[in-house]
C-alpha cells in the first residue's frame, strides 16, 4: 500500500498500481495456459502428381531401388526392376547405382525414392543405399515394407 508520512494537510494524489498488477500476472498465467501446444513430430509428405504435364520430361513414375539378398555377399541392387550390380558387388555396385540414380533425377522437379527389400538384408546395405541416394540429389526416401507393400 501507498503511504504518505508528510504532512497530514492536502490530498494524497498517488495511484496504488498493486491490484493491477495483480490482474496483469493473473491474465499472463491463463494467456501461458490456453496457447495452443505446438506438435512435435516429424513432417511426412505424400508425392504428388505434377499439376500440368511438360514435355520432354523424362519417365515420372516412381523410382524404386531393390535391394536384393545374396548369400556371403554384397546384395544385389535393382533400380525399377534394371539390374544394376556388374556381379563384382560391394563398391563398384555401389558407384554403378549412384551413377544411375544421378541420371535419373538429373532433370525431375520431384526427388521421390522408395527403397524395397526383404527382411534377411543387413541394415548398412540400406544405410548405404540412403547415402547414396543423398549424394546422387534425392530429397525425400520411403522405405516400402511388407505391410506398405500389401496396402498399396
Amino acid at each position: 500500500m501507498a503511504m504518505s508520512m508528510g504532512a497530514p494537510a492536502g490530498s494524497m494524489s498517488e495511484l496504488n498500481v498493486t491490484p493491477m498488477i495483480d490482474i496483469l500476472l493473473v491474465l499472463l498465467v491463463i494467456f501461458m495456459i490456453i496457447v495452443p501446444q505446438v506438435p512435435n513430430g516429424l513432417a511426412a509428405a505424400v508425392p504428388q502428381p505434377p499439376k500440368k504435364a511438360q514435355q520432354n520430361q523424362p519417365d515420372q513414375r516412381a523410382v524404386v531401388v531393390q535391394v536384393q539378398y545374396r548369400s556371403g555377399q554384397p546384395p544385389a541392387f535393382k533400380v525399377n526392376g534394371d539390374e544394376i550390380d556388374n556381379g563384382s558387388g560391394g563398391p563398384a555396385a555401389e558407384r554403378d547405382l549412384q551413377n544411375e540414380l544421378t541420371k535419373i533425377y538429373l532433370n525431375r522437379a520431384e526427388r521421390v525414392m522408395f527403397i524395397k527389400s526383404d527382411g534377411r538384408v543387413d541394415f548398412k546395405w540400406i544405410a548405404q543405399v540412403l547415402s547414396t541416394a543423398k549424394v546422387a540429389g534425392v530429397d525425400h526416401v520411403g522405405l516400402l515394407t511388407p505391410g506398405v507393400q500389401q496396402a498399396g
